[in-house]
């Protein structure tokens, strides 16, 4: 979490450019064209129209993203994160008991930025090698295998971090804008009646005059919006006011002239609207301007990327996702990792929708519907946030929430009349993965449930431990367990295998708060039982580091001291079988079994070292 200063301000609304603002800045590269050259549903190019569309871009940048991300919704911060896994644990703690029904609707939200993940690289780089038509017409039918070209080597990159790349990102992108807002200036400067688009009444003439149209072109307008959740995901990296800074600065300065640079152009030339984007450079420009926007765009994914792994190390802590294999790929950056599973599964999902829909173009249809959605489910969580910790008034939480949820529904249901060209993949990955969630999340209850019913109490077990006339072995055990006060199955099959106990026995439990991270202070809790027996809790948040050998450290400021080199870490692996008249249904049972199986290590995800562990396993019955 960034706690910035005001000399560091600077420099982190520079790094927050290349990170936070990729997606937003690229949108100039397709969204005009999309709006007035799609494949469905263009709007046709008059004077009127134009100026109509540009009114609504300007003031949809500066309601959604400047008044509500920016200003508001920033304000709802999880201890200084963002996102909507965050803003979750954040409705949970402040409405306890009021927002059952809101915690599926932010996980459907959470799982719609999956969607994103696969389109927002499949369009953007699309978007940019797609320049190479206007340059070199003869070279067209390359820009599908090229943007592949360029999109497995980013996938490929992405085990070495972005540690070395990243410091590039900030710069890049400030030159990026600087040469978008410069094309913009220079094409506003032959037309400059494209300014009155700035008035909102051109904006409510083009929506009143042509309800219809006016409607269907919200859905091209929102491509204008995307990555405006990045705001809000990304602050806890950099801090507020750097990431304010950057947008008012930099980003919407340079946004608005390229918006309306384009729409210049296309008043004085409506043909132009093949490129709208590349056509405002001059002809000497196009190569280095198809450079430096593929580089751009790479940015823009790798954000969306990385975001991708936090996302889902959120969602593995939370509870709501199987364990994954994560790597940490900086020694210093506890925030850069990456998960292979993820990366790979999103490469080929990505490719997939490269060659399925061949053009930036036909992409638009899709893209657009993830992010407004989970735009709406955002602003609805923050209805329980200034409700109830907040403590604003009923009416006033009524308007402010409902004037921005408004808009966020006009957007989202813009998008829904695109379902058949392409709006159907957000939809879809969302339904998947929310199924996924969601099974994850109730099967590990079902199992827990099913494994306490089973076990012994731990009381009973010590009580008889003096009884058993076992050997103690002078070592120290540690059984990790999510049922504290049950006897581990762990323990239980030691003792039957080995026909002794060890001399100190720890029952250690992990708990994964609804917090970002968890002070050294509160890591763990130790509570004697006897001189042989201990109970152990570690905590952690869910953009902590899961280590829990470092974590236990933290005991000997309790007094209990642990010898590396004589400490064995006992863990349980369940076999599950499937049962019928479960309180799941059996497909869904057989689900979460294959998840399960699937699930990652263990001993990896809470690193503990190989030669410590001792694995044991047993049958469980759901």
């Amino acid at each position: 979490m960034s706690t910035e200063q005001p000399t560091r301000t600077l420099p982190l609304a520079l790094a927050a450019l290349g990170i936070v603002y990729g997606d937003l800045g690229t949108s100039p590269l397709y969204t005009m064209q999309v709006i007035f050259g799609g494949e469905y549903h263009p709007v046709p190019m008059t004077h009127d129209n134009i100026l109509g569309i540009l009114s609504i871009l300007f003031w949809s940048l500066m309601v959604v993203v400047t008044l509500k991300y920016v200003l508001f919704i920033m304000q709802a911060d999880n201890k200084g994160e963002g996102g909507i896994m965050a803003l979750m644990a954040l409705v949970r703690q402040c409405s306890a008991g009021r927002s059952r029904w809101l915690i599926p609707l932010g996980l459907f939200g959470a799982a719609l930025f999956y969607g994103d993940s696969m389109l927002t690289p499949a369009i953007s780089v699309l978007s940019a090698i797609e320049g190479i038509e206007v340059a070199a017409p003869a070279l067209a039918h390359y820009v599908v295998p090229i943007a592949l070209v360029v999109l497995f080597g980013l996938f490929a990159i992405q085990k070495q971090g972005t540690g070395r790349v990243g410091r590039w990102f900030g710069p890049v992108m400030m030159l990026w804008f600087i040469v978008i807002a410069i094309m913009g200036v220079a094409n506003i400067a032959k037309a400059p009646q494209v300014l009155w688009g700035l008035d909102p009444r051109w904006a409510f003439r083009f929506l009143s005059g042509n309800p219809l149209l006016g409607f269907l072109s919200l859905g091209g307008t929102a491509l204008a919006l995307t990555g405006a959740e990045a705001l809000y995901a990304d602050m806890g990296h950099f801090g507020k006011r750097p990431v304010q800074l950057a947008w008012l600065g930099v980003v919407l300065p340079a946004l608005i002239p390229s918006y309306f640079g384009q729409g210049a152009l296309l008043l004085l030339n409506p043909a132009a609207i093949s490129s709208p984007f590349y056509l405002m450079a001059p002809g000497w420009a196009l190569y280095p301007l198809v450079a430096l926007s593929t580089v751009a765009t790479v940015i823009a994914s790798q954000a969306v990327i990385s975001g991708a792994f936090s996302m889902t190390r959120q969602a593995i802590q939370l509870g709501y996702s199987p364990r994954m294999e994560v790597q940490h790929t900086s020694d210093e950056e506890a925030g850069q990792i990456y998960l292979p599973g993820l990366n790979w599964t999103l490469a080929v999902a990505v490719a997939a929708l490269v060659i399925g829909f061949g053009s930036s173009a036909a992409l638009g249809a899709a893209y657009g519907l993830a992010v407004t959605g989970t735009m709406a489910i955002t602003t609805l969580l923050a209805f329980r946030v200034v409700r109830y910790r907040w403590q604003w008034s009923l009416p006033r939480s009524l308007i402010v929430v409902g004037f921005f949820l408004t808009v966020d529904l006009s957007y989202f249901s813009a998008g829904l009349i695109k379902i058949e060209q392409g709006g159907w993949f957000p939809l879809l990955m969302g339904a998947i993965v929310f199924l996924l969630m969601t099974t994850w999340k109730n099967g590990r209850r079902l199992l827990g449930e099913r494994m306490k019913a089973e076990q012994m109490p731990l009381q009973l077990f010590i009580d008889q431990v003096p009884g058993m006339g076992v050997p103690i072995v002078a070592r120290t055990a540690i059984f990790l367990t999510s049922q504290p006060d049950t006897t581990p199955y762990a323990l239980l099959h030691s003792l039957k295998h080995f026909q002794c106990l060890h001399e100190r026995i720890i029952i250690l439990t992990v708990g994964m708060e609804e917090m970002p991270y968890v002070g050294a202070e509160d890591r763990v809790e130790m509570t004697p039982i006897n001189a042989q027996f201990f109970r152990v809790r570690a905590h952690f948040g869910f953009m902590d580091e899961t280590d829990l050998p470092a974590a236990l450290k933290s005991c000997e400021a309790l007094g209990l001291v642990l010898d590396d080199m004589n400490t064995s870490f006992f863990l349980g692996r369940e076999t599950l079988l499937p049962a019928m008249h479960s309180d799941m249904a059996m497909w869904r049972e057989q689900l979460f079994v294959a998840m399960y199986r699937n699930a990652g290590s263990v001993a990896a995800y809470f690193r503990l070292p190989p030669n410590r562990v001792v694995e044991l396993g047993t049958q469980v019955t759901l």
